[in-house]
C-alpha cells in the first residue's frame, strides 16, 4: 500500500513539476531539503517572494 501511494505521489510531482520520474523516484527516496530557491528551480513552487 506505501509503495502505490509512493508512486502515485511521484507522479503527481512528476506532472506538477516537469521533472523526470527517476529524478523524482531519487529526490523523494530519503528527506530532501532544499532552499527556496531551489525549489522554485526543481518547480515545486512558482516564485519567492522577497518582501510580504
Amino acid at each position: 500500500e506505501i509503495l502505490k501511494v509512493r508512486e502515485r505521489l511521484n507522479h503527481i510531482l512528476k506532472s506538477h513539476t516537469g521533472q523526470n520520474i527517476n529524478t523524482i523516484q531519487k529526490d523523494t527516496d530519503r528527506d530532501n531539503f532544499m532552499s527556496a530557491d531551489e525549489a522554485a528551480k526543481y518547480g515545486l513552487i512558482d516564485k519567492v517572494l522577497k518582501q510580504r
